[in-house]
């Protein structure tokens, strides 16, 4: 295990590959836009909206999928009243077990505003049985929600005649996965490439007893589907010069985004504003890190050193003490949902803890053999 010479971003995460100067991908990204023309990219997305004729009042402009969280308030705020544009919010909703009530009122807060949103519920049964079954099969509960989440967009798209999706970030280049890079930086056409997405993504659910109709909210449209509707996404990151977790937060919070009041012991959430309409992320973020050896705080800190907001000295210290920080109320309250008791939750998550990286005792905290910012 290596780290990036510039940030805390480890050679263990997926489809990531550090230069011959031992320097992340998203650093390397980060460094060019020193040089970019903002105006410049400002007249390409005029000139690429053109393409997509606006339909006045006849229909909607574009979509976007939103949580109501910090990315998809501004997002949407920003195509409505800087764009001019008429877009249509696409929501996935949690089951009533999952949703929190903050992720409610910021749902609610984006009606408030103005906006038009159509909300896909996948059946919760199936949706709690794929749950149990992609945390007994991968340790990694979200593998299946994940899934019905990035399908769901562009299925509406399909079905409203929405061919331009606009999304938030590009994880090949702000987060460093390769395997999702499109033909220019805006362009979000590979996201089918990513862990979750690619490869046989229903094979697992089918083997698992799941009829293949009660799977149509988790298939992602195939590259044939996208090209018959023209589907185009596109990613507005690419475009905002100031794109960051922290400005996003508080240009949304200005709007009234509501925000986690939990500390960041139990949440590995430094600022609160993360997956706000839901708390178990806070355990697959735990669970990730026992995998790759980086969680939440990883991701949060990453960013602030490139912005030159903390030192990586500073992100060290935050995260050797949190990266790890789940709260054992989520744990409960997830493995009751899904029926499992804690020890049995536990024993999974051993099994599928990294040993080069972790010492696993059988019962008792795991233990890191890394040290932060250094590596093995």
């Amino acid at each position: 295990m290596k780290y990036c010479k510039r940030c805390l971003q480890p050679d263990t995460r997926p489809n990531t590959r550090f230069s011959d100067a031992g320097v992340c991908p998203a650093c390397e990204y980060f460094d060019k836009l020193a040089d970019v023309d903002w105006q410049e990219r400002s007249e390409i997305l005029e000139d690429l909206l053109q393409t997509f004729p606006r339909r006045g009042g006849q229909g909607f402009d574009c979509i976007i999928g939103v949580s109501g969280g910090k990315d998809s308030t501004r997002q949407a705020l920003w195509v409505r009243d800087k764009l001019g544009l008429k877009p249509l919010l696409a929501c996935l909703s949690y089951p009533p077990e999952q949703v929190t009530e903050r992720g409610v009122n910021n749902l609610s807060n984006l009606i408030n505003l103005g906006f038009d949103v159509v909300i896909s519920a996948p059946a919760p049964a199936t949706w709690r049985r794929l749950m149990r079954e992609s945390f007994l099969r991968f340790t990694n509960w979200a593998r299946s929600t994940e899934l019905a989440l990035f399908s769901s967009v562009p299925q509406l798209a399909i079905q409203y005649g929405i061919p331009l999706i606009l999304w938030g970030e590009n994880p090949g280049l702000q987060l460093g996965d390769l395997k999702t890079l499109g033909r220019t930086g805006y362009d979000g056409n590979n996201l089918r490439y990513m862990n979750t997405l690619s490869g046989g993504a229903l094979d697992w659910m089918l083997e698992a007893g799941i009829a293949p109709s009660d799977l149509l909210p988790y298939r992602y449209p195939t590259p044939e589907e996208f090209d018959a509707h023209r589907l185009q996404i596109v990613y507005l990151g690419w475009f905002l010069g100031d794109w960051s977790l922290a400005n996003n937060a508080m240009y949304s919070v200005a709007s009234g985004l509501e925000i986690r009041d939990d500390h960041v012991g139990n949440t590995g959430d430094l600022m609160g504003v993360t997956s706000l309409d839901e708390d178990w992320v806070t355990l697959n973020q735990m669970i990730k890190y026992y995998k790759f050896g980086f969680g939440r705080v990883t991701d949060y800190v990453n960013e602030e050193i490139r912005l030159g907001k903390l030192t990586r000295g500073e992100g060290i210290e935050l995260v050797s003490r949190y990266d790890d920080a789940c709260s054992p109320d989520y744990i409960a309250s997830f493995c009751e949902y899904i029926g499992l008791s804690v020890d049995e939750f536990w024993t999974q998550v051993r099994k599928s803890t990294n040993r080069e990286l972790f010492e696993v005792p059988e019962n008792g905290r795991i233990r890191r053999k890394f040290q932060v910012g250094v590596g093995l």
